[in-house]
């Protein structure tokens, strides 16, 4: 006989194998897509629904779709470990294949130093027996020249890599490689062909032998999360740059991309295409004219007459390359045109091969010679380094694609509720903007107006039909921009023992340190838009400024933001009393990043912020020179065992301790362009107020330069050079002695000691213990307004500023309301007790973010003669609020 509880087991035992006829699938499915985690409710409602699912019980229901959202999950674990292991599987073929160019590059060089060994010994012992001719030692092979190197350190062409480009596209570049040298070069079509293959041939042995000696890019390690392999080249003619990565996108539209090189190369003024001729392999020649922004007011830009020719090699590989014509490589020239010097492209391009696990293989080469004799000697290195074309050209290229090709792979959203192609059209608006302004050339419209005697500062005017139509543009609210002309005031400078990352953060951060804000409003207010508020969440309302990111853009290190500057109304009422919003675009400014070019531009928006917005740019670009990452210059020094050691991805370098010792002796060129909107009438005026605010700037910037390169004169005491400025107060014997009297004061008045008495083993490492203490300690002045005057680390992440900006924080902008109420209750008990404990609140950064403590304890500091010096306030456990 079967007992109840038996019987209960066997229907719990029938309930978990359930079989679900297709009908019961089919309407759990279609629930399921409807709501993959109905409630009980929803369930309840699904058996009442279909009648099918009438004999199922509702808690059967529950387990089948918590089993369908676990198969869910592991089917997308499993998709997303596929592409994972697809794309380390080309990345691990990809470094296999470039590791069989350097053993090729290795064995070519072994065989060079052993070639160049017999020469000289032959030289230095005559009577011996002479050495065997070069072509019978080593018979020549059908990629290899019969004569040997001609100069040291040379490397000979060498276009086999089996492992990169296959026997197919072999056959061709050896069918290239084997026409006659009598072949025509004219601009016939015959003529064009004829340069076309030898500039494939030439491109294939950079991008995959070892035409040129490629050494890997300073700080740059390929992984599976780094950009691709970069390298440089190393005495070779020009300058050249080789990048290799892999891309989620088919060949055809990588090609189609990398082609329209104004839609991802920022310098890139103008690309036409002349004429197109058809090629065999369904390839095509195009003849291209060219022409690129000059990065600084000390040169000018450059323009290139170029042949691209593009086909599809026998094993699939899509080829697009490209080089100079000229008369001297016996092609169709073009007329130099005014005030552009002619570059010469040497052979160049990309090879884009199909990836077996999807995507595409890309190699770039970017190999060019800039002219660097038309430019000053103080930027030629800009011109003469191959490490400034891999981050601005070939590491652009990858990067621009790696972020298209996340875009079509999932759903982005940023900024607003922009999409990222959004995002990167302001930025680039911006960047163009600037380079135009910048190079002020006359088919734009812009004319140079008489200097006033000084050459410091370049003043130029547009008031061209197009220009007039941009600035005479709506805004969407209705209101009209009613100036007619446009003004820029430029200028460069040489920066020297300064860190352009470092310097042009304390400018983003600190705007009221170098800009006028009454002029800013002034200029601003020719455009007359409507400044109301932004649809945002208000951060804080202390400070000049407040900062509102939006998102990066294709580049990792590039971020777009609006900055609200609060009473910048105050010229003649010229905003009516409104903020003034500032579309804002900045990159560069990582201080572990050596070697880039950091930049910060800006442009007045209005309310609506809307994408076809008119825009002024203006701001800041910082390019160093004579970089140590740089090493094709043949008077530096390749010492490969250092700069490999590097992991960081951006080309990065350690900067603590001797670290800092690369900014010493650096220069760095600053060009600085503002542009603003004006009537016509008023084109004197306007420039006289512009050159002086130009020079105002330039002297601020001096002063800020100056402050921050003094940190690099002086032994470091393990901070950060996050804040540089505090190398330099915290290693002086000021500083020493202000820590001294801190800690002294504070064991005085709470009994207690500041630091550990391990770590106060003198001055020095009494400094440092407290430049360390994980508590935010500030102290400022004894006057009727306190301001502060020195801050430890966390005291300078706190309030998100730096030594030279603290003097401009008084104390009582850095407490909210109630803590202003409980110092004005504990300040007078500090001055006659000398201590107090004011309880937790929240304060403000100085960029007015809200930050929350535990505590805070202040002191009186006294010096060796027990007089007061200063206060000192220790807050306890702070951390930023997302709101106040």
């Amino acid at each position: 006989m079967v007992t109840a509880k038996e019987a209960a087991a066997a229907a719990m035992d029938a309930s978990k194998y359930v079989r679900y006829t297709p009908e019961q699938v089919e309407a759990l499915e279609r629930l399921y897509y409807e709501c993959p985690k109905p409630s009980s409710l929803r369930r309840q409602q699904l058996v009442r629904d279909c009648p099918v699912l009438a004999n199922v019980d509702p808690k059967q229901i529950k387990v089948w779709f918590q089993n369908r959202r676990c198969r869910e999950k592991q089917r997308k674990e499993s998709s997303r470990l596929q592409a994972l292991n697809r794309k380390l599987t080309a990345m691990n073929k990809l470094l296999m294949e470039e590791n069989d160019r350097l053993q090729k590059q290795v064995s070519q060089l072994v065989y060079e130093n052993g070639y160049y060994r017999q020469q000289t010994q032959s030289v230095r012992a005559p009577l011996h027996s002479p050495i065997m001719p070069h072509h019978l030692l080593f018979p020549p092979t059908a990629n290899q020249p019969t004569n040997p190197p001609l100069q040291a350190g040379l490397a000979t062409t060498d276009t086999s890599c089996e492992s990169v480009v296959t026997s197919g596209g072999q056959q061709n570049v050896a069918a290239a490689a084997a026409q006659p040298q009598a072949q025509p070069r004219d601009a016939s079509p015959a003529g064009l062909m004829s340069i076309a293959e030898e500039t494939l041939t030439e491109f294939l042995s950079k991008a995959t032998g070892t035409a040129v000696e490629w050494i890997q890019m300073p700080g740059m390690k390929p992984g599976p999360d780094s950009i691709g392999i970069i390298a440089i080249s190393h005495g070779c003619a020009g300058v050249a740059a080789r990048a290799c990565g892999l891309v989620g996108m088919e060949p055809a539209k990588v090609a189609e991309i990398l082609k329209d090189l104004p839609l991802w190369l920022r310098d890139c003024r103008s690309m036409e295409v002349v004429n197109v001729l058809p090629a065999g392999n369904n390839g095509t020649i195009e003849l291209l004219y060219m022409q690129l922004y000059a990065p600084t007011t000390l040169a000018p830009a450059r323009d290139f007459w170029l042949l691209r020719y593009t086909s599809i090699l026998d094993d699939g590989s899509l080829v697009v390359c490209e080089r100079s014509l000229s008369s001297k490589q016996g092609g169709p020239s073009m007329p130099l045109v005014q005030p552009f010097i002619r570059g010469e492209m040497l052979p160049s391009g990309f090879l884009i091969r199909p990836s077996d696990g999807g995507g595409s293989i890309i190699h770039i080469v970017d190999h060019m010679n800039l002219e660097p004799w038309s430019v000053p000697e103080v930027v030629r290195p800009l011109y003469e380094s191959s490490a400034m074309v891999a981050q601005k050209i070939s590491m652009v290229a990858l990067c621009y694609l790696r972020q298209v090709a996340h875009e079509d792979n999932h759903s982005v959203i940023t900024g607003w509720g922009r999409q990222p192609a959004a995002l990167r059209a302001l930025s680039q608006k911006l960047t163009r903007g600037f380079n135009e302004a910048l190079n002020g050339l006359a088919d734009d419209g812009w004319s140079v107006i008489e200097s006033d005697g000084v050459d410091d500062v370049c003043i130029s005017v547009n008031s061209s039909p197009s220009k007039v139509i941009n600035c005479n543009a709506t805004f969407n609210n209705g209101l009209p921009i009613v100036s007619s002309s446009v003004l820029c005031a430029k200028a460069s400078m040489l920066l020297q023992d300064v860190s352009p990352p470092a310097l042009l953060r304390f400018m983003r951060e600190q705007r009221s340190q170098w800009a006028d804000s009454n002029l800013d409003a002034f200029f601003a207010s020719a455009m007359k838009p409507n400044f109301c508020n932004l649809p945002m969440s208000r951060l804080g309302g202390f400070g000049g400024q407040v900062i509102l990111p939006l998102a990066h853009t294709f580049d990792p290190e590039e971020f777009l933001e609006v900055i609200k500057l609060g009473n910048a109304s105050t010229y003649q009422d010229a905003l009516m009393h409104r903020d003034l919003f500032l579309l804002q675009m900045y990159n560069g400014v990582d201080e572990n990043t050596v070697g880039t070019c950091s930049e910060l531009i800006f442009a007045p928006i209005d309310a609506s912020f809307s994408d076809d917005s008119p825009l002024l740019p203006s701001g800041f670009r910082i390019i160093p020179i004579d970089s140590p990452l740089d090493t094709s210059s043949p008077n530096c020094t390749l010492d490969l065992a250092s700069t490999l050691e590097v992991g960081t991805p951006r080309s990065r370098m350690p900067v603590g301790g001797s670290g800092n010792a690369a900014c010493a002796g650096s220069k760095a060129v600053m060009t600085i362009a503002f542009q603003f909107a004006f009537e016509s009438h008023l084109q004197e005026s306007v420039a006289t107020m512009a050159r002086q605010y130009m020079r105002s700037i330039i002297a601020s910037v001096q002063r800020i330069a100056l402050a921050l390169s003094s940190s690099r004169l002086v032994p470091q005491v393990g901070v950060g050079v996050g804040h540089a400025p505090a190398a330099a107060a915290t290693a002086s014997p000021e500083a020493a002695t202000l820590s001294r009297w801190i800690c002294q004061s504070y064991r005085f008045h709470f009994g207690a000691e500041l630091i550990k008495s391990a770590d106060a083993g003198g001055c020095e490492a009494g400094l440092k213990a407290l430049w360390n203490h994980a508590s935010a300690i500030l102290c400022c002045s004894l006057k009727a307004m306190p301001v502060f005057t020195f801050a430890n680390q966390s005291g300078l992440d706190m309030l998100e500023t730096t030594l030279v900006a603290l003097q401009d924080i008084t104390l009582e902008k850095v407490f909210d309301d109630q803590g202003r109420k409980n110092l004005c209750a504990e300040l007078p008990g500090v001055m006659e007790q000398g201590f107090a404990c004011i309880p937790g609140g929240l304060c403000v950064s100085g960029l007015g973010r809200p930050v929350s403590y535990d505590k805070a304890l202040a002191w009186k500091v006294l010096d060796d003669d027990s007089g007061a010096h200063c206060i000192c306030f220790m807050f306890v456990n702070w951390s930023f609020v997302s709101s106040m």
